[in-house]
């Protein structure tokens, strides 16, 4: 726009002269170009401020409403200090007085009006943009927590290890086959329910996770100790389905575990309304092939359920995820 600019303000501040004189054509020309600049520089510092106090869509009235209030107010103070300027330029024949500064002020409007519409706009529809990015991001990763969720309800891998595990307690414990067996038929159940549920009651959760758990100390043994509490006697809070088996899971998939040197697994409810699940570290050498991490599948999720994130803590000897407590209402 300076082509355009730059000779109607100055045919508008000095006259036809402007065109008419090599030298005060020059001499305008470095004067408009000089002030066009620091005024730019002036109002995008402006604008960006108001921006960044409203930043949201839905701010978008309050925030072209200011940006045409500060940008109107700016542009009239800006006029006034240009003619001035001009008038100090004696080769300009431009008078400091209110018949010069009122062409200007009209010529600023109609620009302000024009700047901030576009600006106004433009950021609105990159705002909806973005939006509408981070909101498939979201699906995407809801849809891929409950395709993670039905592959592990019919999980292969799990299931032929549990029916190993009872061939050969079959022989050696009979009750203790009959034991696993059950618990078996209590954690497919659970799954098969929970996992077409977005979230489950945390005392459901807890529950299933003893009985995960069982299943896991039988098919481990000392390799493995795997701590969950009671829950809470009044409690009305909720997970995401399934989300404690995925911790626990991504415990067994990323460390060693020896008889000697155990993998210790603690759940633990605390006071601040948070589920912390903990666990030494011990690296293996290989992980456990995985079609998906599921803790960054559940770190997802969370972002979709609550504005309360997922928090990981890592040390060298210990690896913390709390994953705060929803209640009926916020979800």
């Amino acid at each position: 726009m300076m082509p355009v600019l730059f000779p109607v303000g100055n045919w508008l501040m000095i006259g036809p002269r402007y065109l008419d004189d090599a030298r005060t054509f020059a001499v305008g020309t470095g004067l408009i170009f000089i002030l066009y600049w620091f005024s730019v520089v002036t109002l995008t510092l402006v604008i960006r401020r108001i921006i960044t106090r409203y930043p949201c869509l839905g701010q978008t009235r309050l925030r072209l409403l200011s940006m045409l209030l500060a940008v109107g107010a700016l542009t009239a103070v800006l006029a006034v200090f240009d003619v001035w300027v001009y008038s100090l330029v004696p080769m300009t024949g431009v008078q400091f007085d209110l018949d010069t500064i009122r062409p200007i002020w009209w010529l600023g409007a109609l620009f302000d009006v024009l700047l901030c519409t576009a600006l106004g706009l433009f950021y609105s529809f990159e705002q909806w943009r973005l939006n509408q990015t981070e909101t498939e991001r979201l699906q995407q990763a809801a849809l891929q927590h409950k395709l993670d969720a039905l592959k592990g309800q019919v999980n292969p891998h799990f299931l032929f290890n549990s029916l190993s595990s009872v061939s050969a307690l079959i022989g050696e414990d009979p009750r203790q086959a009959e034991q696993f067996v059950d618990h078996l038929a209590r954690v497919y159940r659970y799954m098969l329910q929970a996992g077409s549920q977005p979230v489950v009651p945390l005392s459901a959760e807890l529950d299933f996770i003893r009985t995960y758990a069982e299943l896991l100390h039988t098919r481990y043994g000392r390799n493995l100790r795997i701590i969950v509490p009671e829950c809470p006697s009044k409690t009305d809070s909720q997970l995401p389905a399934l989300s404690l088996q995925t911790l626990i899971d991504n415990a067994i998939r990323h460390n060693a575990m020896l008889p000697g040197s155990p993998l210790v697994v603690r759940v633990e409810v605390g006071a601040d309304g948070g589920v912390r699940v903990v666990n030494n570290r011990q690296h293996r050498a290989r992980t456990v092939a995985m079609d998906r991490d599921g803790l960054s599948t559940l770190i997802a999720k969370y972002q979709m359920l609550s504005r309360e994130g997922v928090t990981v803590e890592e040390t060298d000897n210990r690896f913390s995820v709390t994953l705060p407590l929803l209640t009926p209402v916020a979800v």
